[in-house]
């Protein structure tokens, strides 16, 4: 028999609660239905984004044989998002990511989720700002704007200004409208890859460099890196109970896998070719401005961010939400916490310099948990797997002890080129 989940009145701190009247009748677009087609648009718009520009980097980082990391850890968010499907189909009472830690845990369980789970998406949403204002500050450089009394730099205005665009996208609390930007944001991923072929194959650049078979010293960080491209996790149980016909999600997450897994071994294998262990963190700082291709790349590469962006914020918003008495819970109360939640991101990334290392560490620390230890833990809870010692449950701890690795030197890692940098 299943554990039934219960909200509890008399305790207040609303990411630890767990109310199904409260996501049906304070939130009416939760009821609302999104097709297999559009949940497989914003899947592919959750997996696949910024990452792809930091493949090549951190193949450059791990040589060829990194790649065999990039497939694996790939294979391994795939089959956790299936465990977070099965540990949701255990309890129609399940809502959130949270929800499946306190099935599992308790309220521990649902605290140590809660907090893993925002952060990670916190800190990705201000790692989407930051990276804005290092493309369009990288094409228009420009020195400090004067406004209202106050000097402020050509990043941080950039970093404002793309702010100001991604706010509406957070108004949007029906994934099935969301679904458009999502599409977007697809269509970016894809044009970034062939704008960035195309630069190699016409317009001089090549495929001129061999590259490494291995860097032995740089695998934490590519893994660290790979980690972060498979960071949507905590977004799959909002993609879950959006859908009309929910056995189909795994479906949805094959198709959003494979075609993820795809594109990013691609953008991987052209990047490193063309610009060998020089490969930037950021593939677009290594483009020539003066090609058409380039910048066509660097111009859509801006999309991303944006179209991703509330897709990451809207678990972060959903649950400040919970933060208000009942009377506050109304449209005007719901866009007053999205404008804020974009405000805060935008102040701590104007304050954060280090793209590279934020994402490095997100990845190592933050990405590993959520998307990879956590799932496998709350699902051998759950089902009771850990009682029987089977090939799944062999599965399951191999991959929980090599996430813990993963997590241990992937993190200290990228601790320590923080504190080098600083």
């Amino acid at each position: 028999m299943s554990k039934k989940l219960s909200y509890n009145p008399s305790f207040k701190i609303p990411f630890l609660l767990n109310d199904e009247e409260k996501a049906i009748t304070s939130y009416p677009s939760a009821i609302k239905t999104v097709s297999f087609f559009r949940t497989c648009l914003n899947g592919l718009n959750t997996i696949a984004g910024v990452g792809i520009l930091s493949v090549p980097y951190a193949l450059a980082t791990g040589g060829w044989l990194s790649l065999v990391l990039l497939f694996s850890i790939a294979a391994a968010a795939f089959y956790t998002g299936l465990l977070i499907k099965r540990c949701m189909d255990n309890d129609s009472n399940i809502r959130t990511y949270p929800d499946i830690g306190e099935l599992a845990f308790g309220k521990t369980g649902r605290l140590i989720v809660s907090i893993s789970m925002y952060t990670e998406l916190y800190l990705v949403s201000i790692g989407f700002l930051i990276l804005e204002g290092d493309n369009l500050s990288n094409i228009f450089p420009i020195g400090e704007v004067h406004i209202a009394g106050l000097a402020i730099g050509g990043k941080q205005l950039f970093v404002i200004m793309v702010a100001l665009i991604i706010l509406p996208t957070v108004w949007l609390d029906n994934l099935s409208l969301l679904s458009y930007v999502s599409a977007s944001g697809v269509f970016a991923s894809v044009l970034i890859i062939l704008s960035i072929t195309w630069t190699a194959t016409f317009d001089g650049v090549g495929f001129n460099n061999k590259g490494t078979l291995v860097h032995w010293n740089g695998l934490p960080t590519a893994v660290s890196l790979y980690a972060f491209c498979y960071c949507a996790h905590p977004v799959f149980p909002t993609l879950y109970n959006s859908m009309t016909n929910k056995h189909q999600f795994s479906n949805v997450l094959l198709v959003c896998f494979l075609l993820t897994t795809v594109g990013y071994a691609s953008m991987a294998m052209v990047g490193y070719l063309m610009f060998g262990d020089g490969a930037e963190s950021q593939v677009t700082l290594n483009l020539p401005l003066d090609k058409v291709s380039s910048k066509l790349a660097i111009y859509t590469t801006l999309v991303n961010p944006i179209s991703k962006f509330a897709l990451m914020a809207t678990p972060i918003t959903n649950a400040l939400k919970d933060f208000l008495p009942k009377v506050y819970k109304n449209r005007v109360t719901s866009l007053l916490l999205s404008t804020l939640l974009v405000l805060s991101t935008t102040v701590v990334a104007l304050a954060v310099p280090f793209f590279g290392s934020l994402m490095s560490l997100v990845g190592a620390f933050l990405s590993v948990t959520a998307s990879i230890l956590l799932p496998c833990l709350c699902y051998l809870k759950i089902s009771g797997t850990y009682r029987k010692f089977g090939c799944e449950t062999v599965v399951i701890v191999i991959i929980i002890m090599t996430a813990i690795v993963m997590a241990i030197s992937g993190t200290y890692i990228s601790l320590m080129e923080i504190i080098h940098n600083l």
